[in-house]
C-alpha cells in the first residue's frame, strides 16, 4: 500500500514538472512569434513588395508545408521521434529568419516556405504533449495555452518598443534567441507521449477521419472561420498603418489582443463543461463576425485598437474549444492524427487563402474591403458549425434513449 501511495505521488511529481515544462515552452513560442510573425509582412514591405506579393510568398510556403505535414505524422509514427521533432521545428526557423532581410522575391519564397514546413509541426505535437499532460495533472489544456498568448502579447508589445530603437530588418534577433530558449524546454519534455504511441497510423487515422462526415463539416466550418484570421495575423500591421496607426501603438493593439486570451482560456474549461465544444466554438464565430464588422464599418485606428478586445473570445475560445473537440471525437489511437488534419485545415489551408485573398482585397480596396469579406466568411462558417452543433446534440440524444 505504502509502495502504490509512492508511485502515485511520483506520478503526480512528473505531471506537475511537464505541466511547468510545457507552460514555459509555451510562453517562450509565444514571445518568439510575437515579436516576429506579425511583422514578417511588413519586413518584406519595407523592401518594395505590394501585400498580394506577400501573400502570395505566405500561401505557397503554407501550400507547401500542407502537401509535407504528413510525412512529419508518418516520422513520427515510424522513429517515435516526437520530441526531436518538435526542437528541430523550433531551431530551422530560427536559424533561417535572418534571410528574410534579402531582396530576392525567389529567395524569399524559398526561405518562407522553408520556414513555414518546421513551423507546421510545431503546434500539433506541442498541443498533443499539452492535453495529455492536462490531463495527467487534472486541469485544462487552456491553462497551458494561456502562456502562448501571454507570451505573444508581451512579444507584440515588445516589438513596438524594440522597432522604435532598431531597425525593422532586426527583428531576427529576439526570434533567434527566444526559439533557441524554446528548444531547450523541448528538449527536457518525456520522450514517450500519446502522439508517439498511438496504435494507428497517420495515413488509416485520415483515411478513418476523412469518412466521418460531422468531421468534415466541422473542417469547413473551421476553415471558413480561420481563413478571416490573417487579416489579423498576417496583414493586420499594414492595415492599421494604412488607417494611420503608429508603430508604437501596433504594439499596443497587439498586446491587447493576445492578453484577451488570458481569461479566455482560464474561463474555457468553465464555458466547455456549460455549453460543449459546438456551442462554445458558435459562440466563438459569432464573436469573429463582430469583430470583422466593426472594423469594416469604422477602419479607424481607435476603433482598430479597441475591437482588438474580442480576441480572447474569438480566437481564444473558438481555439480551445476546437482542439478539445478534436481529442474527444478523435480519441487517444487518433489524437496526433486528428491534431494535424485540424492544423491542416485551420492554419493551412485557411492560411493559404486567407494570405491569398485578404491580400488582393487590401491592395484592392483598403481595410474596409477586407474586412467585409471577413464578416461574411466567419458568418458562413457560422452557419456551418451550427448545423454541427445540432448533428451532435441529435447523436447525443440518441444514444441516451439506447
Amino acid at each position: 500500500m505504502k509502495a502504490y501511495t509512492e508511485k502515485i505521488k511520483a506520478d503526480s511529481n512528473d505531471a506537475k514538472r511537464v505541466l511547468l515544462q510545457l507552460q514555459g515552452l509555451y510562453l517562450f513560442m509565444g514571445l518568439a512569434g510575437g515579436m516576429f510573425n506579425p511583422y514578417i509582412n511588413p519586413i518584406l514591405v519595407a523592401q518594395g513588395f505590394s501585400s498580394k506579393e506577400t501573400g502570395f510568398i505566405m500561401a505557397f510556403g503554407t501550400l507547401v508545408s500542407i502537401i509535407l505535414q504528413p510525412i512529419w505524422g508518418i516520422l513520427v509514427d515510424k522513429f517515435k521521434k516526437t520530441r526531436f521533432v518538435l526542437v528541430i521545428s523550433l531551431l530551422v526557423p530560427a536559424s533561417l529568419a535572418y534571410f528574410y532581410n534579402i531582396q530576392v522575391y525567389f529567395i524569399l519564397i524559398l526561405i518562407y516556405t522553408l520556414c513555414t514546413i518546421f513551423q507546421v509541426t510545431q503546434i500539433p505535437v506541442a498541443d498533443s504533449y499539452a492535453v495529455t499532460a492536462a490531463r495527467a495533472a487534472n486541469t485544462s489544456y487552456g491553462m497551458i495555452r494561456l502562456f502562448g498568448s501571454i507570451g505573444t502579447g508581451v512579444g507584440g508589445f515588445a516589438a513596438g518598443m524594440y522597432l522604435s530603437q532598431f531597425s525593422i530588418h532586426m527583428l531576427w534577433l529576439p526570434f533567434l534567441l527566444f526559439n533557441i530558449l524554446s528548444a531547450i524546454l523541448a528538449s527536457t519534455l518525456p520522450r514517450q507521449t500519446s502522439i508517439s504511441s498511438s496504435s494507428v497510423t497517420f495515413s488509416v487515422g485520415l483515411a478513418r477521419l476523412l469518412r466521418n462526415r460531422t468531421f468534415l463539416l466541422f473542417l469547413t466550418g473551421c476553415f471558413l472561420v480561420n481563413q478571416t484570421l490573417t487579416a489579423f495575423n498576417s496583414f493586420f500591421v499594414i492595415s492599421f498603418q494604412m488607417a494611420g496607426g503608429s508603430v508604437t501603438m501596433t504594439g499596443t493593439a497587439l498586446l491587447l489582443a493576445s492578453i484577451t486570451n488570458v481569461p479566455s482560456m482560464l474561463a474555457a474549461a468553465f464555458i466547455l463543461r456549460k455549453w460543449g465544444h459546438e456551442r462554445t466554438m458558435l459562440l466563438a464565430a459569432g464573436a469573429y463576425m463582430l469583430r470583422w464588422g466593426i472594423q469594416w464599418l469604422w477602419p479607424t485606428p481607435e476603433v482598430m485598437i479597441g475591437v482588438q478586445v474580442l480576441h480572447g473570445l474569438s480566437f481564444g475560445f473558438f481555439y480551445i474549444a476546437a482542439v478539445e473537440y478534436v481529442a474527444s471525437v478523435t480519441g487517444r489511437e487518433m489524437q496526433a492524427t486528428g491534431q494535424s488534419l485540424f492544423n491542416m485545415v485551420f492554419a493551412g489551408l485557411g492560411g493559404i487563402v486567407g494570405n491569398m485573398l485578404n491580400g488582393y482585397l487590401l491592395d484592392s480596396g483598403g481595410p474596409s474591403l477586407m474586412y467585409l469579406a471577413c464578416t461574411i466568411s466567419a458568418a458562413l462558417g457560422s452557419v456551418i458549425l451550427y448545423i454541427v452543433s445540432r448533428q451532435a446534440k441529435e447523436q447525443r440524444r440518441a444514444y441516451s434513449l439506447e
